[in-house]
């Protein structure tokens, strides 16, 4: 298994900001995203990097970002290194398959998570108060049972620390109605259209989050990730019954693992042990390649 990589620097690229995953460099009038191979669960990054993440989680987004586009546009410009500035020309070996040119955008503050099943942090609010994200919801569901109809539950994005889950209301409040109308529908579209390209390949994609920007003329962008493995929840969809917890193919199985130890879920995060590193990267993998219907590209050296 090859080496995480948990960090970038690019000599003569300025680092505009490093995330829980990404690492954001300003070339020019574009940004360049990396990909990192680190971990977060419950928002804190985690020790331990899980190998080839970073290409997964990049090449998969921009193979759904491709397969998109008529629903909404989107931020890629490329993510072939042949076509970076030379600037860049000495880390394309590093680069490749792990980043992605972009548009320079302005973020909308609000995640738009989709919600197809009560699972997670759902499933713990319903268990408290009968509702996911203050939508209330009928009795005696059973975990991992399938909603009606996805839903809707908007978070706002906190830079560290945790996302706040809010109302759409309160979304559009801080939007305006018509944004949040539409940025409602169009994640419902593209979770939709996700939900039923991994159904044919045995994947259930449970839940998701998107997000957005918009330029200076006020056209609208999706941008970050589209339906990985690191935003969404996979599961094999031959192992699926509700009433019980899901084998996976994200990053849940860390999460899982982190669940059985003693750990506020405040930094520092514990260590993972090489058995849940191992098999997170299986796991991203398979993901990759039932999705695409190839294995993930070796890297160019």
């Amino acid at each position: 298994m090859s080496e995480a990589v948990l960090t970038t620097s690019l000599e003569g690229v300025a680092l505009r900001s490093r995330g829980k995953v990404r690492d954001i460099y300003a070339v020019g009038d574009q940004l360049l995203l990396v990909t990192t191979d680190r971990v977060s669960a419950f928002d804190v990054v985690l020790p331990e990097g899980i190998p080839e993440k970073g290409r997964v989680l990049n090449s998969l987004s921009a193979w759904w970002l491709r397969r998109t586009e008529h629903i909404v546009p989107n931020h890629l410009v490329t993510d072939d290194v042949d076509e970076y500035p030379e600037v860049l020309a000495p880390a394309k070996g590093m680069l490749d398959g792990r980043s992605m040119l972009v548009r320079r955008l302005n973020p909308i503050p609000f995640e738009c998570v989709m919600r197809g099943f009560l699972y997670g942090s759902g499933w713990k609010e319903y268990g408290r108060e009968g509702s996911v994200c203050g939508i209330s919801l009928p009795g005696g569901m059973q975990l991992a049972e399938r909603f009606p109809e996805p839903l809707f539950t908007p978070a706002t994005k906190a830079e560290d620390g945790h996302d706040e889950n809010v109302s759409e209301d309160f979304m559009a409040n801080a939007l305006g109605r018509e944004l949040t109308t539409r940025l409602h529908a169009i994640s419902r579209e593209i979770y939709r259209s996700g939900v039923e390209w991994a159904a044919e390949r045995g994947i259930i994609i449970a839940d998701t989050k998107f997000e957005f920007g918009h330029d200076d003329e006020g056209k609208l962008y999706v941008i970050d990730e589209v339906l990985t493995p690191d935003s969404s929840r996979f599961w094999p969809a031959d192992e699926y019954a509700p009433g019980k917890l899901q084998s996976s193919f994200d990053k849940q199985y860390v999460r899982d693992y982190l669940e059985t130890v003693d750990w506020n879920k405040e930094p520092p995060a514990p260590h993972l042990p090489d058995s849940i590193v191992r098999g997170t990267t299986e796991r991203f993998l398979s993901a990759y390649r039932q999705i695409t219907g190839s294995p993930l590209p070796a890297p160019r050296s």
